[in-house]
């Protein structure tokens, strides 16, 4: 049982966080090196600093143990105090320099390895699959990334590097102890047991109590996340009540584990301390005695306590930090987590950039499920030529959306294959792939960014007259202009100051922009009023011109323009083919078609109503 278990007990988690952080020292080494060559100068200064007093109190104030030669043994008294005093200032100015040095450096290293820990970790969330966002919640993801990153970042600076110093200091003055005096040392080491086991017991429920808070944070933050966002839904159903109700019993039971750490943070600070004092009686017992012996000098006894003092300041150190270590530990191994989850969806080691592509498509025998026990898709297969426009129609929930993240690759199919132009999607590299398609699905987001840039995220190259021409084809550029900035105008969070028509819009002109052979339309005119709609099936309509063009609607209207329509049901084709081929064919198509348009005739106008 050796100490590194006896370690690994005590600050559940760290090591797995070290190991995390360890290999972003590498470009900061020599700061590295040079902030510990600062910290163990400062731990030899801190055993240098009992001797000056040594010196007095055995060569002036107790003249019997004054050396008889050497160099020490010619000086007066008043010359051996002036040397002493000189001694303590040279070796206090040494220490505040050298922990000054060490402090910054470490500083330095814990931000700057922690910023790019945050920044890497932000970019492997973004690539993580569609599969894992969906089953975790956006507040807690964002609690990880912002406050447990901050957390171990301030932790590091103010805490775990001034551990490691206490640490240096714990093993030098044990040796020294040992050197001095063993029976003294011995006495020493005999009272050791008793800090280790409380202490081990009380940091482990101080890392659990540390664990759980940090989750109830994280589902604090989710809570408010999702409500905040939701907000025009909350209030229009006046559920601000309800929803204050849940933040606040997790914030009660946070604050609950957080009292409860600190209780036994402060247990274990008191429990060190008395441990410090018995030793510190017992030390000075026997060494008194051991003095009026004659065995030791009083010089050498308070040598031994001030390297007692030191020896136990290190515990002391662990049982105050211990608290917000446990926190760190906590929230280290929420990032790890993160971390070690690895995306579904990654290039294959072979992979290829894809050539440009002309936007032929086959599915062969394509079956999918998000859940390998519960498959969406079942052996789905078609082709479908450059520049055809297929619609995809039939019931909720039967597999249209998953057909077209196949297309993208949000997801790998579970059997089969997906090929564009002959290539089969998994053997080229997700960025070309994505790069050759274009996307408008029902709710598009809009950034917190002007008009400008939300168009030119679809192609970051894009020029101003690329952007124009976008807006233009998109029906978005007369309403752009008659804002107070034009193009320069801020959308604000998710585009909520826009309305419905406009944000589609915009979203068409993104998609436009990028200039792609294929584009995939998600139920893009669900919501929109008569005007609005007429507008965006106009844009729709010419973005689609000579691309392969895939659209999910439950608008048979809409569906009917297109040159092939798949029926999905129960995950498979169920029927295929053109309007006139399915309205001959009498089937589900064609019933659901005539059903649609009875009630689309019979529909009151606003007018009429």
């Amino acid at each position: 049982m050796g100490r590194p278990k006896t370690l690994r007990a005590t600050l559940p988690g760290l090591g797995r966080t070290l190991r995390l952080v360890w290999p972003y020292t590498r470009r900061h080494r020599p700061l590295l090196g040079g902030a510990f060559a600062a910290l163990f100068a400062s731990v030899a200064l801190r055993a240098l600093e009992p001797w000056p007093l040594k010196l007095i109190f055995d060569q002036v104030l107790v003249p019997e143990h004054a050396a008889t030669g050497g160099f020490l043994g010619g000086l007066s008294p008043m010359a051996l105090l002036g040397l002493a005093a000189l001694a303590i200032v040279a070796i206090a100015v040494g220490r505040a320099w050298m922990n000054y040095l060490n402090r910054v450096g470490f500083a330095l290293v814990g931000n700057r390895v922690l910023t790019d820990v945050r920044g890497d970790l932000y970019r492997h969330l973004q690539c993580l699959s569609l599969s894992f966002h969906s089953r975790t919640r956006a507040g807690d993801l964002v609690i990880r990334v912002i406050a447990d990153i901050g957390m171990l970042q301030d932790v590091v600076v103010t805490a775990l590097m001034p551990l490691v110093g206490s640490v240096l200091i714990l093993v030098l003055m044990g040796a020294l102890l040992l050197t001095l005096n063993v029976p003294l040392a011995l006495l020493v080491l005999a009272t050791l047991p008793l800090f280790l086991l409380p202490t081990t017991r009380l940091t482990k429920r101080i890392h659990q109590a540390s664990r759980d808070q940090r989750r109830r944070e994280g589902a604090m933050a989710s809570t408010a996340s999702e409500s905040i966002h939701a907000i025009r839904v909350v209030q229009a159903l006046a559920l601000e009540e309800r929803f204050a109700e849940t933040f606040g019993g997790a914030n009660r039971k946070s604050l609950k584990e957080g009292v409860k750490t600190k209780r036994l943070s402060a247990r274990l600070e008191g429990f060190v301390q008395a441990l410090t004092g018995l030793a510190t009686a017992l030390v000075l017992g026997y060494g008194v005695l051991l003095v009026l012996r004659g065995t030791l000098t009083p010089g050498d006894l308070l040598v031994f306590l001030s390297y007692l003092k030191a020896m136990f300041k290190p515990m002391q150190a662990f049982a105050k930090y211990t608290g917000r270590l446990a926190k760190a530990a906590a929230a280290g191994e929420r990032v790890a987590d993160l971390f070690e989850r690895q995306p579904e969806v990654t290039d294959a080691p072979h992979a290829q950039p894809a050539p440009p592509l002309r936007g032929h498509v086959a599915f062969e025998s394509v079956t999918f499920g998000y859940e390998p026990e519960q498959p969406v898709l079942r052996d789905v297969s078609l082709t479908v030529r450059p520049g055809q426009r297929v619609a995809l129609v039939g019931p909720s929930g039967h597999g249209k959306s998953t057909l077209l993240s196949l297309l993208s690759r949000l997801y790998d199919v579970t059997d089969g294959a997906v090929r564009l132009d002959g290539h089969d999607v998994r053997n080229l590299t997700l960025a070309s792939l994505r790069g050759q398609v274009a996307v408008v699905l029902q709710d598009n987001l809009l950034f917190a960014a002007s008009i400008r840039d939300n168009i030119a995220y679809g192609a970051p190259d894009a020029t101003e007259a690329d952007i124009e021409w976008a807006a233009r084809l998109a029906n978005a550029h007369d309403f752009i202009v008659a804002m107070p900035e034009g193009y320069d105008t801020t959308v604000s969070e998710r585009g909520v100051t826009l309305s419905a028509g406009q944000r589609q819009r915009l979203a068409i002109a993104r998609a436009a922009v990028r200039q792609t052979p294929l584009l995939l339309l998600d139920e893009p005119t669900t919501g929109l009023d008569e005007d609005n709609e007429r507008a965006v099936v106009d844009a729709l309509d010419r973005l689609a011109q000579g691309r392969t063009t895939f659209l999910v609607t439950h608008d048979l209207r809409h569906a009917e323009r297109c040159d092939l329509i798949l029926y999905l049901r129960d995950g498979r084709i169920a029927e295929a083919g053109s309007h006139a081929e399915l309205m001959a064919k009498a089937g589900r198509y064609a019933r659901l078609y005539r059903l649609e348009s009875t009630d689309f005739a019979q529909a009151p106008s606003l007018e009429t109503a």
